[in-house]
């Protein structure tokens, strides 16, 4: 009978088929708090195989946790472009292969070892907000099934795995209350037109709606997203000069004899989702193009009764025409929008994405154009360079985290970060073949740099680069090598038009729960203790967006440190 070995596996580990991840300690502790989500992994292997194809499965059960555990399995999701070549020496490999990252349901709890592979069912736990706080003992078991009716009628059985079954034990030590609110601002770019264009339905029909809706709750509700893109015209974002993608506008425009109406009913069913899914900011779509804001976005309108598009690539940002439309446009968006309960604290606006210091002339002149319109607003973009900051072009930057120093340095106020496919050299990123300690180690970096907000543009992004045509992400996941696979979606499109998360979404989640323990630690504890914690196993004096620990060891002990000095003052 071949042979079979589970043990279990932090949150951090990739468990590769060919490669033995670290395993817990038996009985290893494991900390979260009331209104949060822990996980671990069950790693599992067939050590030989029998003759003919694989056979034997076990039936996995968990026992002494405070709530039920979701099982899902950990897929294996090709890449043949997981890095560029400037890539530092931190990776797990460069070479293109097979990686683990969907986190697919399991219809029943059954795996099947397979000879010479490791494989992983991913186990979390959302504990309520009322969750009895305590030390939970934790049982995973895979027990054999020694009998079993194959889907043609055939019955395997299995005298020698009768009674055959694994235990696993890890100590699952629930905090006495729950964590406060996230305060970090955090959005993920969300891109309906590739939901549309994957699920194959109508823009603004039901099955859009309900599929948009399925995505806003998972954003809200389980990847600590709280604001959220909202498209009241398209997006001109990853657009080729002078094409376009397919128009997702909420708001109806109407233009007649050069006066300009508006109709916000779809904006009106849009905020309502996120105010039911725990989005309470809101951002705005740039109001000008990528590389240098030389054009207009792409805005359609009905004039005479007819719809057509009224701005885009060729009507350039200095138009009047689009500075009459801004006129009209903002001033009722804004208050359309407060009335909806997102007032100007709770919405942020765009000039145009990523200026380079070369187009800052260009980018001056197309903040002109709505300067005056946005007055009282916040205004942020994604940027490198400082000069933007200095000259007062953008009240709020946010930085790449491998340009974030000299920001860090002029002590700049409310600070942002992001990263992209362009931050894959030494800085966290989160990236298929980056461990994942890389990804969840900026919860430690956004406390220590008090960072307000983070932005990153690929929550869903189905599109090849430049949105030149759908892809297909179960199979394409690097945007037609455009991007490192991991940069370009953070969910899947699940069949039923429900997304389903991934391995690199659950870490990014931790990094957020990181960040809100620290915080709460220094509201109790004050600044200076806290951040002594966070160094002290820390190998390096400062720790930087450069420098920082990169083991899993580092933050799954500093967790356990954080959770010990809040139990002492809850």
């Amino acid at each position: 009978m071949p042979g079979y070995e589970f043990f279990l596996a932090s949150s951090l580990e990739k468990v590769f088929p060919m490669r033995r991840p670290a395993a817990m300690a038996e009985g290893e502790r494991l900390s979260v708090w009331p209104g949060a989500r822990c996980a671990v992994q069950l790693v599992y292997t067939a050590q030989n195989g029998a003759p003919g194809m694989p056979v034997q499965r076990f039936a996995v059960s968990v026992q002494g946790a405070p709530v039920r555990a979701v099982l899902r399995s950990v897929e294996l999701i090709p890449s043949d472009f997981p890095c560029y070549e400037n890539s530092d020496e931190h990776y797990l490999t460069r070479e293109p292969g097979l990686f683990p990252d969907l986190l697919a349901p399991l219809e029943q709890p059954l795996v099947m070892p397979l000879p010479r592979q490791y494989r992983a069912v991913w186990l979390s736990w959302t504990l309520p907000e009322n969750a009895a706080p305590g030390t939970y003992h934790v049982v995973v078991e895979a027990r054999a099934l020694s009998r079993e009716t194959q889907p043609n009628g055939e019955v395997h059985e299995e005298v020698a795995a009768a009674g055959l079954a694994f235990a696993c034990r890890f100590t699952l030590c629930v905090g006495a209350a729950p964590l406060p609110a996230q305060t970090l601002l955090h959005t993920e770019w969300f891109h309906t037109d590739c939901l549309a264009q994957y699920y194959g339905v109508p823009v603004f029909g039901e099955e859009y709606w309900r599929i948009t809706e399925n995505f806003i709750r998972a954003a809200g509700r389980e990847h600590g997203i709280n604001m959220l893109l909202t498209p009241v015209f398209t997006p001109p974002l990853d657009t080729p000069v002078g094409g376009e993608r397919p128009t997702v506008q909420l708001v109806g425009v109407r233009r007649n004899a050069g006066v300009y109406s508006f109709d916000f009913t779809r904006l009106a069913r849009w905020t309502e989702l996120c105010r039911r899914y725990g989005v309470d900011y809101l951002e705005m779509p740039h109001l000008f193009t990528q590389w240098g804001a030389a054009a207009t976005p792409k805005i359609v309108a009905a004039e005479d009764g007819v719809q057509k598009r009224i701005f885009g690539w060729d009507v350039p940002a200095h138009s009047g025409e689009y500075r009459a439309f801004l006129r009209a446009f903002l001033p009722a968006l804004r208050a359309e929008l407060a009335r909806l309960g997102y007032d100007d604290a709770h919405v942020y606006y765009h000039i145009s994405d990523e200026p380079s210091a070369g187009q800052a002339d260009a980018y001056r002149a197309a903040r002109a154009q709505a300067a005056d319109l946005l007055e009282g607003c916040h205004v942020a973009d994604a940027l490198s360079s400082l000069t933007f900051y200095r000259q007062g072009l953008v009240s709020t930057p946010i930085c790449a985290n491998d340009h974030i120093q000299p920001f860090l340095e002029e002590k700049v106020p409310g600070l942002w970060v992001y990263y992209c496919c362009a931050q894959g050299n030494l800085v966290p990123n989160r990236f298929f073949a980056m461990e994942s300690a890389r990804s969840r180690v900026m919860g430690v970096l956004m406390y220590l740099y008090r960072i307000e907000g983070f932005l990153h543009w690929g929550y869903n992004f189905y599109n090849a680069k430049f949105s030149l045509r759908p892809i297909d992400p179960f199979r394409v996941t690097h945007a037609d090598y455009g991007f490192p696979s991991g940069d370009a979606f953070l969910v899947y499109p699940g069949a039923d038009g429900t997304p389903l998360s991934s391995v690199r979404a659950e870490v990014q989640s931790d990094a957020l729960l990181d960040l809100r323990a620290l915080q709460e630690l220094e509201r109790l504890a004050g600044r200076a203790f806290t951040e002594a914690l966070v160094y002290e196993n820390a190998p390096m004096r400062p720790i930087t967006f450069f420098e920082y620990p990169r083991d899993a060891a580092y933050l799954l002990a500093l967790r356990e440190r954080v959770a010990d000095e809040l139990e002492k003052r809850m």
